[in-house]
């Protein structure tokens, strides 16, 4: 008997150990997904947390009330477990786009989950309290519990969704979860009042979710085909974003995380405002610093420039700016820029690029995504601005992309004064992107934005270095009262999505 009690306890002890990792990975995958079609990732993330938490003590406290066999009754939790948990993405993403309470389902998932996974714990130490001492007991459970936890936490960003990405990553434990539920039927079969129906519970389970894992990708496509109702030619899951490239008739579009980056018909007018006015109004361009922008457009237009020298690209995601330098397309598109000798391309974190670099630009050009989370917003941060101070000379001229004016005038603005708390003069400047609507930009110098002109270039396709009239607002995109946006406050972020969620 003692023999059959020891490799019992590991066995259950492991199971901890899985229920534990698969049941977080299911957390993260949920939060990642939310943020990936809701936006605000922080926001996701923390009201993820919140919910699975709570539903995990609901399962707790419901353990007490579980009766009969429990190995049975932990098999049957540990094949639901499976089942929902591994189909969540492949559910979720189906019904984006159909549900007018998408979040509502969202978090009955992540509720469900949760309570599964409480339940499981207290079921296991019910199972093992006449067969282990209590202090080893729980010890023992809460130390393979937390280890999955880790191990989890480490996969998930740097293998998981990478390689497997957002809707194969919890098919794939789902499958072990029912795979332990499995090897417990076949294993403890003298234990189980009920053996050959948990078998065929637990088969039939496998079989469903190896199905999904199969055809996941054309699931994802059909989902994501339907969400941006264009043909997709490329996706990929880099480990801070949704890349979607979509194709129809007349352009490309580029997605990350469900938000629309650019059309091929009209970026030239965003880029061409973003970094001619800065281009031909410094007196020295040699050497051009551009933060952001992975997709090779902004790099596009410094080149044209033949005085440029060198131009440094800090952009985080390596997937992406790998992809606008290999696919024909996309090279076609930025003219191939980010394999030129005159470029070096960074993937780093801009903020902490910024903090470590000490070598000074004549023009920086930033092009981050719009403050939609608080990653984003410290990159439109006073203290950031500090930082990047020690970059500049005298003559350096500085633009950056600040979202805008008319949908979020809260947002444009408090960018633009928390810019020129740190550069003395600052010049808010705006153009009109058909797909996009009104869009903004800020230059900040050490002297007036006076629009001289030290260089033009013949055929730009918009910009006509004509700097007054792209300068002057309407009063429907003007406002007063905004805060400075600082590390501490993030007040940005909330203004862009007060602002921007009533447009959604």
């Amino acid at each position: 008997m003692d023999k059959k009690r020891i490799p019992l306890e590991l066995l259950l002890l492991f199971s901890v150990f899985v229920i534990a990792t698969c049941g977080l990975i299911y957390e993260l995958v949920a939060g990642a997904l939310a943020s990936y079609l809701l936006g605000d990732s922080v926001k996701q993330f923390s009201f993820i947390i919140g919910v699975y938490l709570f539903s995990m003590g609901v399962g707790s406290y419901l353990a007490k009330f579980i009766k009969g066999n429990l190995i049975d009754k932990f098999v049957e939790i540990e094949i639901l477990v499976g089942i929902v948990g591994g189909i969540s993405s492949v559910v979720l993403f189906v019904l984006f786009n159909t549900l007018a309470h998408f979040e509502s389902v969202l978090y009955l998932f992540v509720f469900f989950t949760g309570c599964l996974v409480g339940v499981e714990i207290p079921l296991l130490m019910n199972i093992l309290k006449d067969r282990v001492q209590f202090k080893d007991l729980v010890s023992n459970v809460f130390a393979f519990d937390y280890i999955g936890a880790l191990l989890a936490s480490i996969l998930f960003p740097l293998v998981l969704i990478p390689q497997l990405g957002i809707v194969k990553t919890p098919l794939f434990f789902g499958l072990i979860n029912i795979s332990i539920a499995i090897f417990l039927c076949f294993y403890l079969k003298k234990e189980l009042s009920k053996p050959f129906s948990l078998r065929v519970k637990s088969m039939a389970a496998f079989i469903l979710l190896v199905g999904l894992f199969i055809f996941s990708d054309k699931i994802l496509s059909y989902s994501e085909e339907k969400l941006y109702g264009e043909n997709i030619v490329y996706t990929k899951s880099s480990p801070y974003q949704r890349i979607v490239l979509t194709r129809n008739n007349r352009e490309f579009r580029l997605y990350l995380n469900n938000n629309l980056q650019f059309s091929s018909t009209d970026e030239y007018r965003y880029h061409e405002a973003l970094v001619h006015p800065a281009m031909s109004m410094a007196k020295n361009i040699n050497n051009v610093l551009i933060l952001g922008g992975g997709d090779g457009f902004a790099v596009r237009e410094v080149l044209k420039y033949n005085e440029v020298k060198k131009v440094q690209l800090v952009d985080l995601d390596g997937e992406m700016t790998d992809f606008f330098k290999t696919n024909e397309t996309m090279r076609r598109l930025n003219q191939n820029s980010l394999s030129s000798p005159k470029v070096k391309v960074i993937n780093k974190d801009a903020y902490i690029w910024v903090k470590e670099n000490k070598k000074k630009f004549d023009v920086i050009i930033i092009d981050f995504p719009d403050p939609s989370n608080y990653s984003l917003g410290k990159l439109y941060s006073l203290q950031f601005y500090k930082e990047l101070e020690r970059l500049t000379t005298p003559d350096t001229k500085i633009v950056v992309q600040t979202t805008s004016p008319y949908f979020a005038p809260k947002s444009f603005w408090c960018i633009e004064k928390t810019l020129n708390q740190i550069f003395p003069f600052t010049s808010a400047y705006h153009t009109y992107v058909p797909s996009f609507g009104e869009w903004g930009f800020s230059m900040a110098s050490y002297e007036p934005i006076n629009n001289k002109i030290y260089r033009r270039l013949p055929g730009l396709k918009y910009y006509d270095y004509d700097f007054s009239q792209i300068s002057y607002f309407n009063k429907d995109m003007k406002v007063n009262d905004v805060e400075v946006n600082r590390l501490d406050n993030q007040i940005l972020v909330r203004y862009f999505d007060e602002e921007w969620g009533k447009v959604q």
